[in-house]
């Protein structure tokens, strides 16, 4: 008997030991009843009058919440993980104990599809809504394969690939959906805010992940995020293990970054749909970034059937190509960069799948016996090279007691902190012409490779799509983005179109009150509802929610009845709420320069084009990144005061002089 959580990965454990079966004793499958499981709820929905409804899996509740209609408010909804409910299913173990059968080489056939071959064709099969009957004792090994574990391996996929949209994978799209509800400019603790991630967002995962994922979107060392949209205040990692030595959680504290708003910018808020999880407003199905950040921080993951890697690219050349887009000319190809490297990257032969590109770091000859060290291949880490230089040189033991089979040199030693790579390296004459002649790039291992024949993004439209370089992301991002922008400008004009509406409506009130054509006082409030009606003042119902499974509210307003005309008396609360203290003429003058201040922006937003509002994003972008540069110079500054120069504070003393002129290594000498 199988027993394990019901959500996803339980799924995926059942179809591991399932596999594990079929390649070593298929027989046994195909025994009735060898193989049972038991299954507990994944969701509950409990409704007022006490009737408690199971679900087994999330499309079946789906399924269930769609057809509610208008009879949604009346129901409570849990999630279950784990269930502590064992005792009342054991009791009822045949609903709960399903049988597994073998009905011909179909199953064999499926179970092979799922784990021994090619999984695309499979993947994209799936129709939404497709899940296993939970009423049926006996369940067919396909018909798990098909409708159960195909659910995991399109989770596994959505958690571990990003949007080509926003670059955001889930998890990092309900931290920033946080960022921005909470409006984070004031730092908190990370085990903090995943909490609030945890609670405001649906997350159903463990907080650690969360932490993790906060964490990794803030950090800023070589190799990582080009721009971090959160701020790392505390340790969040170096390159020295590739951020793996960060402090916990709780020691730790960040907020959002002053330019993540600049990427993110809020009059884009309201023209994204947002997800509902039963009455939570939770994150988007993608953000709308101004530049596709996919290609600024790159990505890496591994899912079910695809795996995807992404290489960083230089914002500045993505801006650069948007600008000649808008201008109707041809991009320039772009380069893999990252932020603070200083080796070399150079691009090899390219193929119709992707180009491949050789990672530099930097070394200099000091004299005949010494090199020193300056910059280590992008995500070659620091830690790792150490050890590496250990298991070359003379004299020093392994972690079993073994000299090193053939070391070539003499002596070395670290002067670099956190953030900078310093290494000075002693070798014998014999030994460094030997390795020169060999090649110095390639005898001390600084060479490294990147590609961009695997790059695997969702599109908009949810679908797994392959890209053969960066430009071709580009130019979907384009469209996209400037169908966006169309629609912001539309939204502005209707926003600021309906606050004119609403000053002028004011105006007019407070003028019919000082004037006496307006009585407020001691009036039924129905009477004067009626009265601003028959003078034609515009009636602005207040925004109600939908209303869906499980909704709550944290307060309940008693909401009044409309009449026959259809309105409410809330409707000209705009107007009857305004303080006593507002209804003079000093007010009317002021609204009345709000009226005009508005009116000028409607007329320089109409003859505004949606071009001109993405090239005026990109100026404030530009500013953010020359500020970012700024802070990374003094960064750098700073840090060079405080550990010294290295050239002239550090080095072995030899009895040669050095060359007056030190030969740099960035390429494979011949």
């Amino acid at each position: 008997m199988i027993m394990t959580d019901q959500d996803h990965d339980g799924s995926h454990i059942k179809g591991l030991l399932i596999n594990f079966l079929h390649s070593f004793w298929p027989s046994l499958l195909k025994v009735p009843s060898f193989l049972v499981e038991f299954i507990t709820p994944i969701v509950k929905a409990t409704h007022r009058n006490g009737t408690v409804l199971s679900f087994y899996s999330m499309p079946e509740y789906e399924s269930w919440k769609g057809s509610l209609a208008g009879n949604a408010s009346s129901w409570s909804i849990k999630y279950y993980k784990t269930s502590k409910e064992g005792k009342a299913y054991f009791q009822s173990l045949d609903k709960h104990k399903k049988d597994f059968i073998w009905m011909d080489e179909q199953d064999g056939d499926a179970i092979e599809l799922a784990f021994n071959r090619s999984k695309e064709n499979w993947l994209r099969q799936y129709e939404p809504g497709t899940h296993l009957d939970q009423n049926q004792k006996l369940i067919k090994y396909r018909d798990f394969i098909n409708k159960e574990l195909i659910l995991f391996s399109l989770a596994d996929l959505q958690r571990s690939i990003p949007s080509m949209v926003d670059g955001l994978k889930p998890g990092q799209r309900k931290i920033l959906f946080c960022s921005f509800k909470r409006n984070f400019v004031k730092e908190a603790k990370v085990s903090q805010f995943s909490g609030y991630v945890s609670e405001h967002s649906a997350y159903h995962h463990g907080e650690q992940s969360l932490a993790s994922t906060i964490i990794g979107m803030a950090q800023d060392f070589v190799g990582s995020n080009n721009i971090n949209l959160l701020l790392p205040n505390g340790q969040f990692g170096t390159r020295s293990v590739g951020g793996k030595d960060h402090a916990s959680s709780r020691y730790i504290y960040t907020q959002l970054s002053p330019i993540t708003r600049f990427l993110f910018p809020k009059d884009d808020d309201g023209l994204l749909d947002y997800l509902d999880e039963d009455g939570q407003t939770i994150e988007r199905n993608w953000y709308m970034p101004i530049i596709p950040m996919v290609l600024v921080n790159g990505c890496e993951g591994i899912g079910t059937g695809w795996s995807t890697f992404i290489p960083n690219y230089n914002p500045r050349d993505v801006v650069a190509n948007i600008r000649r887009l808008l201008n109707g000319e041809m991009m320039e190809p772009m380069n893999p960069w990252y932020r603070g490297f200083k080796g070399t990257i150079e691009k090899g032969a390219s193929k119709e799948a992707g180009c491949s590109y050789t990672v530099n770091g930097v070394i200099n000859e000091v004299n005949e016996t010494t090199l020193r060290i300056t910059e280590l291949p992008v995500r070659r880490w620091t830690d790792d090279y150490r050890a590496f230089l250990n298991s070359v040189t003379e004299g020093n033991r392994d972690e079993n007691g073994n000299l090193p089979k053939d070391p070539f040199v003499k002596d070395f030693r670290k002067y670099g902190d956190d953030a900078a790579v310093v290494f000075e390296v002693q070798l014998s004459e014999e030994n460094m012409m030997a390795a020169k002649q060999e090649g110095l790039l390639k005898k001390f291992k600084f060479t490294t490779s990147i590609s961009t024949s695997n790059m695997h993004l969702f599109d908009s439209a949810g679908v797994i799509k392959k890209y053969d370089n960066p430009e071709q992301i580009l130019e979907e991002f384009f469209h996209l983005r400037l169908e966006h922008y169309e629609k912001r400008k539309k939204v502005l004009l209707e926003n600021l179109e309906f606050e004119l509406l609403k000053l002028e409506n004011k105006v007019r009130f407070i003028l019919g009150v000082v004037r006496g054509e307006i009585t407020v006082n001691n009036r039924k409030r129905a009477d004067l509802f009626l009265e601003l009606h028959q003078k034609g003042f515009t009636p602005i119902p207040k925004k109600s929610k939908a209303v869906v499974a499980g909704a709550t509210d944290d307060k309940e307003e008693a909401e009044d009845s409309p009449d026959v005309s259809g309105l409410r008396a809330s409707d000209y609360d705009y107007l009857l709420s305004m303080a006593i203290g507002t209804l003079t003429l000093e007010k009317v003058q002021q609204l009345c320069a709000d009226h005009d201040k508005l009116n000028g922006e409607v007329d320089i937003l109409r003859k505004t084009t949606p071009t001109a509002l993405w090239v005026k994003d990109l100026e404030a972008l530009e500013m953010q990144l020359d500020a970012l540069d700024k802070y990374d110079a003094e960064a750098e500054e700073a840090r060079r005061k405080l550990k010294g120069d290295a050239d002239g504070e550090a080095g072995f003393k030899v009895s040669k002089q050095a060359p007056k002129n030190p030969r740099k290594y960035t390429k494979k000498a011949s």
